[in-house]
């Protein structure tokens, strides 16, 4: 092949020359050379700046170690916060570390404080209920208490709905709102409308009811 058609490499080959002696170490002390404000890994021999703390011990809660991110991750596999308690210190330390390490207090107020004498101040005199809420709130537990105590089930519940009534009702206010809702309904008391005749009969059913159960 003639000398005009050979291959002329457009750039010179460039060789990397070998370290000499010395300038490996001055090139690892230039790379792992620490920046202002950081300071060396805890880990012995190791060059990189520790940047990662891990504490020393359970006893010494504000000291710590300083690794590298390698050295701080084994260093975490391989500590162990409880080393060297039994069981039952393990179990009381957890106890005792749910309330912060810190003494609790009750909040109940004490048979002399401001509270209890305000909340016996109240229960001596007569609280001012306008709105009749507390009332009705109280209403409604006594017949739920005289309902238990009845024992009244679901017939008599309802034949006292019948008539107009609640659980409290005695036999004889029974009988007078019996006496009082038949005249009512009853279509010669109306000039013969039977408007009302389908209520009357609901009230004979619910009183005689109440009667089978003797509360009337």
């Amino acid at each position: 092949m003639s000398g005009a058609f050979q291959y002329r490499p457009k750039f010179v080959d460039i060789r990397v020359r070998p370290p000499k002696k010395g300038e490996d170490d001055a090139h690892e002390r230039d790379v792992n050379a620490l920046k202002p404000g950081e300071k060396r890994c805890d880990n012995p021999g190791c060059r990189l700046p520790g940047a990662t703390k891990a504490p020393k011990s359970r006893h010494l809660p504000n000291e710590h170690y300083w690794f590298c991110v390698a050295h701080a991750a084994e260093y975490n596999r391989h500590w162990d916060y409880f080393a060297g308690m039994s069981e039952a210190q393990v179990r009381a330390h957890m106890a005792q570390s749910a309330t912060g390490d810190r003494p609790t207090w009750s909040f109940e107020a004490g048979r002399k404080s401001r509270e209890a004498a305000a909340a016996r101040a109240g229960a001596d005199r007569a609280f001012n209920d306008p709105m009749g809420l507390f009332a009705a709130a109280r209403r409604k537990a006594e017949q739920a208490e005289a309902e238990a105590a009845r024992k009244l089930g679901k017939i008599e519940r309802n034949a006292l709905a019948d008539l107009d009534l609640d659980a409290t009702a005695q036999p004889a206010t029974i009988r007078a709102r019996y006496i009082e809702l038949v005249k009512r309904c009853h279509p010669d008391s109306n000039g013969g409308d039977r408007s009302a005749e389908h209520k009357l009969q609901r009230v004979i059913k619910a009183y005689q009811a109440l009667k089978n159960a003797k509360l009337a």
